[in-house]
């Protein structure tokens, strides 16, 4: 069963709280789009599509709570709430583009029923919440194809010995269930290895410096029982050098925060540099990313936002610490979490949360409607996407 990092039923949604991971599997009510900002900004959900996720269903429990009250307020009343609220939401992280994708398709249905001669402050929350249910469900079923599609064309591209012969893969950062609303972009198409019974082993790294691969990915391979091995953000030269033609590695899969119209794709920081080792040691560098994800407003990678997180999410760490505590008849052990510094007083650092690799770096982008690779000069037509023509992959 995969991780379920989102729960929701109509008027009610509780996220895993991912600061807490993988020690403790906590769930924190969001009751508000208030809360919903503040969960987004200290990352306890995090990845692009989550908290698009998470962002559209805190405006419809706070619509369900209203709808549930008597009142008498005007048609405007339900149109205010959701764009002052988005309004709010959009600016809490400020590189993935799926919450200003959410925001736009969610206000225009919110509109729309503003429009309707008939239409009252309820008619248009019960549209919006109606919505954004749907978007949750859609999430699901996109990574599944987002699975399908990549790990397909992996398969068709690999260079093994037979057609049934196990390969491995690389990824980074955290792309699975905790990222999305299930399932997972990159993290999908290996899981859809692992279910076609083709994965070999993947590596994953820790992700610095917010240890999303050490403390997320890690935490869903294990759950899901998928054969896999931790390795530091600076080992993937190394590893790819010794092991790649014995352990058939094939792959680095990742996925986006953001995609420029020309194919640039920003994520999280290091990536470019895995994308550099993926070119050098000649195997393939995929994107994997629901559409929403893809911004066509913004031409290259020169015009996507950067985010810049706290210093002290580098000089400090947080970790378990484990305490025994014997006495004559039994063994006690009490977890506590603590951050400690692991740099020098007053240590200045630079913290971009994410890194933009180019085009050219890039073999496929793998979405819900297949994969777009670049024609004959090297270039994307990521407008394919949106015609649903064309893609290698697509039924």
């Amino acid at each position: 069963m995969v991780l379920q990092a989102i729960k929701y039923s109509r008027g009610i949604l509780e996220i895993l709280d991912q600061l807490q991971l993988p020690h403790h599997e906590v769930y924190i009510q969001i009751k508000s789009p208030e809360d919903a900002r503040s969960a987004i900004q200290s990352m306890q959900v995090r990845g692009a599509p989550a908290i698009a996720i998470v962002a559209a269903l805190s405006i419809a429990v706070r619509a369900s709570e209203l709808l549930a009250c008597d009142l008498e307020e005007s048609k405007n009343y339900g149109k205010e709430l959701v764009i002052n609220s988005w309004k709010h939401l959009v600016t809490s992280r400020p590189t993935a583009v799926n919450l200003a994708v959410a925001a736009r398709q969610l206000e225009a249905i919110a509109l729309a029923a503003y429009e309707k001669p008939d239409a009252t402050w309820r008619s248009v929350l019960e549209a919006y919440v109606a919505a954004a249910e749907q978007m949750l469900e859609d999430d699901v079923q996109d990574n599944k194809s987002i699975g399908k599609y990549g790990a397909e064309w992996i398969l068709r591209r690999s260079r093994t010995q037979s057609p049934r012969e196990k390969i491995g893969v690389i990824t980074h950062c955290n792309t699975g269930s905790l990222a999305t609303a299930g399932y997972g972009t990159a993290l999908g198409v290996i899981r859809t290895l692992h279910a076609f019974g083709m994965l070999n082993h993947v590596y994953y790294t820790e992700t610095r410096p917010y240890n999303q691969g050490s403390r997320l990915t890690g935490f869903e391979l294990i759950h899901d029982g998928i054969p896999a091995t931790l390795i530091t953000d600076s080992m993937v030269g190394a590893l790819l050098k010794t092991k790649r033609p014995k352990e058939l590695i094939t792959a680095i899969v990742v996925g986006a925060d953001r995609v420029a119209a020309n194919g640039d794709t920003a994520n999280k920081i290091g990536t470019y540099t895995l994308a550099v080792l993926a070119h050098h040691h000649d195997i393939f560098f995929l994107v994997a990313a629901p559409r929403t994800t893809i911004d066509l407003s913004i031409p290259t990678g020169e015009n996507i936002v950067i985010e810049e997180r706290p210093q002290n999410e580098i000089t400090n760490i947080k970790g378990l610490i484990n305490t025994v505590t014997a006495n004559r008849s039994t063994n006690n052990t009490t977890l506590r979490t603590i951050e400690i510094a692991i740099a020098a007083k007053d240590t200045k650092a630079w913290n971009p949360a994410f890194d933009v690799t180019p085009a050219e770096l890039i073999d496929g982008i793998v979405t819900e409607k297949g994969v777009i690779e670049k024609d004959g000069n090297g270039t994307f037509h990521l407008e394919k996407l949106f015609n649903e023509h064309n893609l290698v992959g697509t039924p």
